[in-house]
């Protein structure tokens, strides 16, 4: 029961790490990545619909995304959708798609995106953080109520403590890599 216990809250730290994952990847490097219109939501016959479900998301180059909407009555409320996101990129429209061309990054640009990049991975650890002291509060409570020794509980804490120093460590690693990307000219 207690290997129950402790596997739901190593699910909910590899969740909080996967969580900053897909954050890093919503954060353009120098490429085109079609990863950065995951979080845009196109109001689609009344509905905040992904872009990835209305349409086809092609990179003809390392520059730039094309996007064909299978419906070409959406590519206006897609281009809406993207001028009014955090991107930064105005769409060039043809009528049937959109082209998205990625300027290369400025420096001062680059640290900007260091720095969003640093808030997700922090807030991925206070997320690893609340999790351990969630366990350590539901653990604590079954000992209290006799459902495990005391012996039971040390273990437990040394094991969250070590599964949250692995998690943030990982972390910070996926935090060294996205900076190096965001860095490189």
């Amino acid at each position: 029961m207690l290997k129950e216990e402790y596997k739901v809250f190593e699910d909910k730290m590899r969740k909080s790490i996967d969580s900053v994952a897909a954050d890093f990847a919503a954060v353009r490097a120098g490429r085109a990545n079609a990863a950065v219109l995951d979080r845009i939501m196109v109001d689609y016959y009344g509905s905040p619909t992904p872009i990835q479900q209305i349409a086809a998301i092609s990179s003809p180059d390392p520059r730039s995304l094309v996007i064909q909407p299978w419906d070409t009555t959406a590519v206006k409320s897609i281009e809406k959708a993207i001028q009014n996101s955090d991107l930064g990129i105005n769409p060039q429209n043809d009528g049937r798609s959109l082209r998205l061309s990625f300027p290369q990054l400025t420096e001062e640009r680059r640290k900007e995106l260091v720095k969003q990049i640093r808030k997700y991975a922090e807030n991925g650890k206070v997320a690893v953080r609340n999790i351990r002291r969630d366990a350590m509060e539901k653990f604590k409570k079954m000992e209290k109520a006799s459902e495990i020794t005391e012996d039971d509980l040390k273990q437990m804490e040394k094991d969250l403590q070590k599964l949250t120093d692995e998690s943030c460590k990982k972390l910070d690693e996926l935090l060294a890599k996205k900076e190096k990307e965001l860095m490189a000219v």
